[in-house]
């Protein structure tokens, strides 16, 4: 019998999911269906049920719905607790366990497909929302020499170094104006290249060393990436994470992790 998954979102029609997924079952030889599915606003927890009802075995979620995820799981992993959003659902034993396969996405994107280690690097994150949020555990996990959080509103970067102050590894907060000094990893974890701006940060922050890596992707480079590489960095989109966080909670539902390579090579420009 085909096991049936998907992606719940609102919208939902440009999600690539499905394609992924699709090229991943067939090189893995998985028998599954992968489907678009789009929630009401206010019928997320309604959406989940009729899910576990008809039997699927597990779904993604996108926006808005990864923080009401999280609350409607009944087991959390470490990673999404850490994270406070779900982006993976595994249907199973009568429990809806929630994880967040973002941030292991990223670092897979990053130490496998660009070939940049975590270990001992200098780390900024710009922004502290919830995309900043779900991929701080797993990179402090890679043991980093330290992680800047840099933010329009000081008290929110400040209050996600906090959070994440445990782990032994130094994670400190800053206005944008406040940045000092080059990076050996630069994320922006904002929303600016969705309105094509570019992060308040000094040039400085790059060196030719430096990967700057944005989230959001394109079928062009981000205003962010542009200016990275006019002060010498590499740059990369995060195409690469949205394929890799895939493979991630394909490796939840099925036990296999597929290769990733192809998959991303198909979906560039």
């Amino acid at each position: 019998m085909t096991d049936k998954y998907c992606v719940i979102g609102h919208p939902i029609a440009h999600s690539k999911s499905p394609g992924i997924h699709a090229a991943f079952a067939h090189a893995t030889g998985q028998d599954l269906n992968y489907e678009r599915c789009l929630a009401p606003l206010d019928g997320f927890a309604a959406t989940v049920q009729r899910l576990v009802h008809e039997g699927y075995k597990g779904a993604n979620v996108t926006v808005p719905f990864k923080i009401e995820a999280a609350q409607l799981a009944t087991r959390l992993n470490e990673r999404a607790r850490a994270a406070g959003a779900v982006n993976t659902l595994v249907f199973a034993d009568g429990e809806i366990v929630g994880d967040n396969t973002d941030g292991p996405g990223l670092v897979a994107d990053i130490t496998r497909n660009a070939g940049v280690p975590l270990k001992d690097k200098r780390v900024l994150l710009l922004g502290a929302g919830g995309a900043a949020r779900g991929v701080l555990l797993p990179f402090l996990q890679e043991g980093p020499r330290e992680i800047v959080i840099a933010n329009r509103t000081l008290a929110t970067a400040q209050a996600l170094a906090r959070d994440f102050g445990a782990y032994g590894i130094p994670v400190s907060a800053t206005g944008f104006a406040g940045i000092t000094g080059s990076f050996d990893i630069v994320v922006n974890a904002t929303s600016a290249s969705l309105s094509s701006d570019l992060p308040p940060i000094p040039a400085s922050v790059f060196c030719p060393s430096t990967l700057a890596l944005d989230m959001m992707y394109g079928n062009k480079p981000t205003v962010f990436m542009e200016f990275a590489a006019s002060q010498g960095a590499a740059t990369r989109d995060g195409l690469g994470m949205l394929v890799e966080q895939a493979a991630e909670a394909f490796a939840l539902w099925r036990g296999v992790r597929p290769d990733t390579a192809d998959v991303l090579n198909q979906m560039r420009p």
